[in-house]
């Protein structure tokens, strides 16, 4: 079971990473976040399905936080290519996209690309709140 949201800024994919820290009932198999310029792109795979409850519960989480995805093929191509086995750097090379994190939820990777991105422009895209 997997959920593809599209998030406006970091810090509701933060707002996720800590939901999925607290709520030991999701089981995490790994979580993508993928940066783009007028977003944040997050895949979450769980290791099993949940009940229609725990399901409906997850669901109407993310949709308070953003919208549901369907990406276009090269972010698709990139998400596969994750999934795979494909490092982030590969994959960033190959789709042109800025692979975040995958893997385990990962507040610190979000924080710190957060920080180099806002230093290398010298100010904070709405995005990146």
């Amino acid at each position: 079971m997997e959920y593809l949201y599209y998030l406006a800024n970091a810090s509701l994919t933060l707002r996720v990473v800590e939901h999925l820290h607290t709520s030991h009932w999701l089981p995490v198999r790994f979580m993508t976040v993928i940066h783009q310029i007028d977003g944040w792109v997050v895949k979450v795979k769980l290791t099993h399905n949940l009940d229609s409850q725990q399901h409906g519960d997850f669901r109407a989480f993310l949709s308070e936080l953003g919208i549901p995805y369907e990406p276009e093929i090269r972010v698709k191509m990139a998400l596969w290519g994750l999934e795979t086995g494909q490092s982030p750097v590969d994959v960033m090379h190959r789709y042109q996209v800025a692979v975040v994190s995958h893997g385990n939820p990962d507040r610190g990777e979000i924080e710190e690309f957060r920080k180099q991105f806002v230093h290398g422009l010298g100010y904070c895209p709405e995005t990146l709140a």
